[in-house]
């Protein structure tokens, strides 16, 4: 059998590997159209600020080695510019040439590409770069050799903060640009606070809810839409991806969401013997079953080993993947897996959210350090729906713990089930996953009820009273703005409950939500009306600076 696989890295190489140790006696040939056919793209940002040394260390395998230990047909600079489903051919340029090779089974894996926004003066641009490959870092490079002191990073998701974070700690002024009303959009408003907050104290100029409209000067200067003008040496445009369709579009094969490529659950495409994988396809949004583009590393590995299988005669299914990411943003570490509270309103699905703020490890222990944790499920069944994570350390081992049981069709009832390694340098006897669970279930059972920070405005403005339960110098300290506030600390809460109006609705606040909770259910339990302000004053402080006084 003759298996052609156009494109590498994540999808293909993977695909390539496992064909190999599944079919030793099968052809297989790798069609690269750029000069590296295995690279770590995931890495490409790190370099720029010498994070990763050397660029080398980029290069995962080049075609001497895959050809030695895989026996595998690697030819880079070879671009497929045409695929004849009917004849079993692809016609391949090469060097100013082109030639036809027959194939028994293609394999697509031509990636994502930069989305590049027609934005007026951009063409005569000389400063302006995206990064999504080797010889795009190649070319930064030789900007940033020039010495540049002021860069510009249109977009902040996950590479777009990356690279922000390593050309600031290569010592330029950076300032970041992003359309949406925060960084990180795939996080909700509240947690990506956090993450801006890193930002500003490291430096890093941030503008939200812009969008650059024109370049100027060749580049150097950037007009937003407010007429903000922005100086900048060098830009990098990471305002998304899209993805690589046009040889499958040419051949007849079927697109559907924003052009991902449509495969059936064994990855074939609308035409007989063409497989595609990795961000170029759709997959099934694990939670929804929508159609979704999901480009990530892990599941383009995923698939492309599945792929391999099913030629080879295994039985395997595209699942469908739940979006699992994570980013460093200078200290800090921010990651999410399936939905956000944004999508779920959007689409009108019911749910609640809760917040849990803890400790990456023992908090009696040296060096532990705040994380927060937002989870999201459906009230009555209790299934998750996705989860995010914000902390210095340990956000991953959460948030990966959460996206296995999103995985594992665990419910909120689980989360406490689990059972996780604990000694003080490492955890909490009550990890902070297993309080989610907790916490979860106090209000699915009817314990608890919450509002969140977004809600406070409107339900004190229908005459709800807030009732912030701190201790008197934490209260001093800062409190939130609110016409009608009673200070009662938590351990003083029993015995002047007669200060309190049965008639009137109470929001009861403290630093974390801990003590709030435990007002809440001496309260309730006294025949108040009260609801808990989830997060509590310090996560409302983060996102609603504005609203705290001292």
């Amino acid at each position: 059998m003759k298996i052609i696989i156009v494109g590498g890295v994540a999808g293909g190489m993977s695909a390539a590997t496992r064909l190999r140790r599944m079919m030793e006696d099968a052809e297989i040939v790798i069609f690269e159209k750029g000069p590296f056919v295995s690279f770590a793209n995931c890495g490409l940002p790190y370099y720029i600020s010498g994070e990763i040394a050397e660029r080398d260390a980029l290069l995962v395998q080049t075609p001497e080695s895959l050809k030695a230990r895989f026996n595998l047909d690697v030819r880079p600079f070879h671009e497929v510019v045409k695929i004849s489903p009917e004849d079993h051919t692809v016609t391949v340029s090469h060097d100013g040439s082109e030639f036809t090779e027959q194939y028994d089974k293609l394999i697509l894996s031509p990636g994502a590409k930069p989305f590049i926004p027609e934005i007026e003066g951009l063409s005569e641009a000389t400063n302006v770069f995206t990064l999504r490959n080797v010889p795009d870092l190649d070319q930064i490079m030789l900007a940033l050799d020039k010495e540049p002191q002021e860069a510009v990073v249109v977009g902040a998701g996950f590479i777009g903060l990356e690279t922000a974070e390593n050309l600031r700690k290569r010592g330029l002024n950076v300032t970041i640009v992003e359309k949406a009303p925060h960084v990180l959009p795939p996080l909700d408003e509240e947690m990506a606070a956090f993450v801006q907050a890193e930002l500003a104290d490291k430096g890093v100029k941030v503008i939200t809810s812009q969008s650059a409209t024109r370049f100027e000067e060749n580049g150097k200067v950037i007009v937003l839409e407010d007429g903000q003008k922005l100086a900048s040496d060098v830009t990098i445009l990471s305002v998304g991806i899209q993805p690589e369709n046009s040889l499958a579009k040419a051949a007849g094969i079927e697109t559907g969401l924003r052009g991902g490529i449509l495969v059936d659950e064994h990855y074939e495409t609308s035409q007989k013997d063409i497989f595609a994988v990795g961000d170029a396809i759709l997959v099934k949004q694990e939670i929804t079953g929508d159609d979704a583009l999901i480009a990530l590393a892990s599941p383009a590995n995923r698939q492309g080993r599945q792929v391999a299988d099913v030629l080879a005669g295994l039985e395997r299914k595209n699942k469908g993947s739940i979006g699992t990411a994570i980013v460093r943003v200078f200290d800090m570490t921010a990651a999410s897996t399936g939905l956000n509270e944004r999508f779920l309103q959007q689409n009108h699905l019911p749910y609640q959210a809760i917040h849990v703020s803890g400790k990456d490890h023992a908090g009696y222990y040296p060096g532990a350090t705040d994380l927060t944790l937002k989870l999201l499920f459906e009230p009555k069944t209790g299934k998750i729906y996705g989860a995010q994570g914000v902390g210095k350390k340990g956000v991953d081992k959460r948030i990966d713990i959460l996206a296995t049981a999103i995985k594992g069709n665990l419910t909120i009832f689980d989360l406490p089930e689990l059972e996780f390694t604990y000694a003080p340098p490492f955890g909490s006897a009550k990890d902070p996953v297993n309080m989610l669970g907790y916490a979860a279930m106090n209000l699915a059972e009817g314990l608890s009820e919450n509002i969140q920070w977004h809600q406070l405005e409107y339900e004190l403005a229908s005459g709800k009273v807030f009732l912030d339960v701190r201790t008197l110098n934490e209260f001093k300290q800062g409190r939130l703005k609110a016409d009608k506030t009673v200070h009662i600390p938590l351990n003083e809460l029993r015995e002047r409950l007669t200060e309190l109006d049965k008639e009137v609705e109470y929001i009861v606040s403290c630093h974390s939500g801990l003590r709030s909770y435990i007002a809440e259910r001496i309260l309730k339990q006294a025949g108040f009306a009260v609801k808990n302000l989830d997060g509590a004053y310090a996560l409302y402080k983060m996102v609603k600076p504005e609203g705290v006084e001292k």
